[in-house]
């Protein structure tokens, strides 16, 4: 059994059926007056459907006596006129009905349709609200599956098979009311056995609901597993772990498969319990109704009505319990959906931020601490002032917090104690986008999206005209290959950029926080992926842009940050040494023995390199 990184399994029972339908009943209350609607046309056109069976046996009757009268002898007493009348009612009739649920059903799809739309943009909407820690402990297929399959899954059932519970339940309340008329008697007899079927289905859909339940989970899975399949390929193949991912596959798809068999095959027994009801019920009718014609209490046309009421009668009840089975899946999917909606969101900005139009660039950080969770405390007691202008290097061990420390500077994470102040104003006293206004960051993963060069660059930035992009990529070094490409700036880049080089997206990004020109810039390993040569001109460019602005730099290749006004000496989360690269090799301490080791092995001659 596939169990996932809570330790819980695929057949977990659901947390609070009742809750999700009453949070997708408020979803539907914005539609109160067309559900109305909806429903008044549902009940007309199950009314005008149900009479017509009984306007066809008054038909048959008549025509019945006619036969009869002619086999007696005394002529054919057949009422044409009568037939012919009653015909045009039972055509209008069907017409009428066929319209109400036309109408009905283009209704139900729109309000689906406007309710989905509504989710997916909310959904849109907590995407950007939700802290980053939600995105590291969960996968990209599950958060994508509850976008894609659950609402899809809501969407399709809001669509159909709402329409249908409210159909077969207003068509077997008519079609009893009617079958009632006719005989008491019959109708007691045929649905003497319905009180045990439906038991049946109640079991039934009591048990389905787990099922539809781990079907949506596993999708979830099987979603995430195909997408870091797809986006790691090439690391897949270089590693040779395509077996290794396509049993991975395989695992969640058995899964997938087992539990989506069971919630089918709950879904599919239904309809042959009913139909044998409906059997039954036939049995009961033709020898309990031909007994009644016999002792004159209904006629044969009566028969043949009831006869079709009972059709009639057990057909909605399977449709029913298909539709009821449905809407487990859906309350299963719909449960994913709000339980993404319903997470814990950021922190809300304070009503009153503080706002300044120009910043200077002072940051200073006083014993801040930090932690992904309680347990574990990354950053101890970080202090440390930093002058407007200065460029500040964080170097360390991997897994020393010097990332974390820019993250908590952008409040992609709250502090969990001590202050960091920018200009004198603490950051929580800031809006977000105003604070994440001032920086600008190159990081080691590079983000490009589907879109053009020259809007990729321009993102973040988005009234520059062409003319400074194209001045922010001269000063990137990448204007001239640029050029080369097809199209130049108006090339297309896929999702993935993969019809780019790994370098040329890192110099495009660079190219982005150039045309930005903040106040303070964060450059987290900015040049790893670009090869020595351009790496030592792009080295060039930042020095440049860096003069006069606040620049906090990470770098593990110490040679690039020689230059720096601060290096801090990060390892467990504290700062253990400070100075600049003179200072700290003169200490022959922690730093310095992390520079001998980087040039043990012989040091790069850079003016070669650029000459």
């Amino acid at each position: 059994m596939l169990v996932f990184e809570d330790g819980e399994s695929l057949s977990k029972k659901a947390n609070d059926p009742k809750k999700t339908i009453k949070q997708i009943l408020e979803l539907l209350s914005p539609y109160k007056i067309p559900l109305v609607f909806v429903f008044i046309l549902a009940v007309m056109s199950t009314s005008f459907s149900v009479i017509g069976p009984r306007v066809m046996g008054r038909v048959t009757t008549i025509l019945v006596d006619g036969v009869v009268a002619h086999v007696m002898g005394t002529g054919l007493l057949t009422d044409f006129r009568q037939m012919g009348f009653l015909t045009g009612v039972l055509i209008t009739l069907y017409i009428v009905s066929a319209l109400c649920a036309l109408a009905q059903e283009s209704i139900m799809v729109r309000i689906a349709n406007n309710v989905t739309y509504k989710l997916r943009e909310s959904i849109a909407e907590k995407m950007h609200k939700l802290p980053l820690n939600y995105y590291d402990t969960r996968t990209h297929g599950e958060i994508l599956s509850r976008i894609t399959n659950d609402i899809d899954t809501m969407n399709n059932t809001l669509g159909t098979s709402l329409t249908q519970l409210v159909n077969s339940s207003s068509t077997i309340i008519g079609v009893l009311i009617m079958m009632l008329s006719i005989s008491p008697l019959m109708t007691a007899a045929s649905l003497v056995v319905i009180p045990l079927s439906m038991g049946i289905m109640m079991a039934i859909l009591k048990r389905s609901y787990v099922h539809f339940g781990a079907q949506q989970e596993a999708l979830g899975v099987v979603t995430s597993i195909a997408e870091e399949s797809y986006s790691g390929h090439d690391i897949v193949r270089a590693y040779n772990g395509e077996k290794d991912a396509a049993e991975k596959f395989k695992e969640a798809n058995d899964t997938l498969k087992a539990s989506s068999w069971k919630a089918i095959f709950m879904t599919s027994i239904i309809e042959p319990i009913f139909g044998f009801v409906g059997n039954m019920g036939y049995v009961l009718a033709c020898v309990l109704g031909g007994w009644l014609v016999v002792q004159r209490v209904i006629t044969i046309g009566d028969v043949q009505a009831f006869i079709q009421y009972i059709q009639t009668f057990t057909q909605p009840l399977g449709e029913l319990g298909a539709a009821s089975n449905q809407m487990q899946g859906t309350i299963a999917a719909a449960e994913r959906v709000f339980e993404f909606l319903n997470e814990e969101e950021e922190p809300l900005d304070k009503p009153t931020s503080l706002h300044k139009e120009k910043y200077d660039g002072h940051v200073t950080f006083k014993n801040v601490r930090f932690g992904y969770n309680p347990d574990k405390i990354i950053i101890n007691d970080f202090t440390q002032a930093v002058e407007a202008g200065q460029t500040v290097a964080i170097v360390g061990p991997t897994g020393a917090g010097k990332t974390t420390i820019v993250k908590l500077l952008m409040r992609f994470y709250e502090i969990n104690s001590g202050n960091i102040l920018i200009d004198g104003i603490d950051a929580t006293d800031m809006s977000r986008k105003e604070l994440r206004d001032i920086f600008g960051m190159v990081l080691q993963d590079t983000w490009i999206y589907n879109a053009t060069i020259m809007e990729n660059i321009r993102y973040g930035s988005p009234h520059a005209t062409d003319e400074e992009v194209i001045s922010a990529c001269k000063a990137a070094h990448c204007h001239k290959f640029i050029k080369t490409l097809p199209g130049g700036y108006s090339m297309m880049l896929n999702e993935e950029a993969s019809n780019i080089s790994q370098g040329q997206k890192q110099l495009f990004t660079i190219a982005r926080v150039i045309l930005k020109n903040p106040s303070i810039l964060i450059l987290d390993e900015a040049t790893s992926s670009i090869d020595t040569r351009t790496e030592i001109l792009i080295q060039q460019t930042m020095q440049e842009i860096m003069q006069g602005r606040t620049s906090f730099v990470i770098a593990h290749r110490l040679s690039t940050i020689r230059n720096a006004d601060v290096i801090l000496v990060m390892k467990d989360g504290d700062i253990i040494e400070t100075g600049n690269h003179d200072a700290l090799v003169a200490q022959g301490g922690f730093y310095a023995d992390l520079y001998n080791s980087q040039f043990s092995e012989g040091v790069i001659n850079e003016e070669e390199i650029v000459s």
